[in-house]
């Protein structure tokens, strides 16, 4: 039985990945903020998607639970990610794929250029994210070796 090993050679872009999911929470957070609290001056950075700010308004304040919480799982995928967290790369994995799910929805919606852009960016992200040395970075230490040599350390510390 052939047993994988983490890698220990950081992948090109994990750095830039990790803040991507900080900045992520980040601007998730603040959509929750502005929905929740609507008319202050932080309203004013929503004039980069305006067509988004006025159809996620009309929901009201409650539609500001659901980007608290994808600002706080993208917060917990960046923590998790750069201390290497196999839990943290399946939660990429996860956010990305769903996000390229509900681009494709809206693609066969009819709107296929930002949909379109959304659908090449998150699968360039999820191919990255299934290359062999990005997913061995995240293997978790337990599974490294062959049960044997486990057990040889384990008895030697102990």
């Amino acid at each position: 039985m052939s047993t994988v090993e983490r890698s220990n050679a950081r992948p090109r872009a994990f750095t830039l990945i990790g803040l991507f999911f900080y900045f992520g929470g980040f601007m998730s957070s603040y959509a929750a903020l502005t929905l929740a609290r609507p008319g202050t001056f932080l309203d004013r950075l929503w004039v980069l998607n305006r067509d988004a700010h006025i159809q996620l308004a009309a929901l009201g304040s409650v539609i500001a639970v659901p980007f608290a919480v994808l600002g706080a799982v993208m917060f917990l995928a960046g923590y998790g990610w750069f201390r290497r967290r196999y839990w943290a790369w399946l939660l990429g994995v996860s956010v990305v794929a769903t996000n390229c799910a509900a681009d494709l929805v809206h693609a066969a919606l009819g709107d296929w250029v930002k949909s379109g852009f959304g659908v090449l960016v998150a699968g360039s992200f999820l191919f990255y994210f299934t290359r062999p040395a990005v997913r061995t970075y995240f293997l978790p230490l337990e599974l490294e070796g062959p049960p044997e040599k486990k057990a040889e350390i384990d008895s030697s510390n102990g």
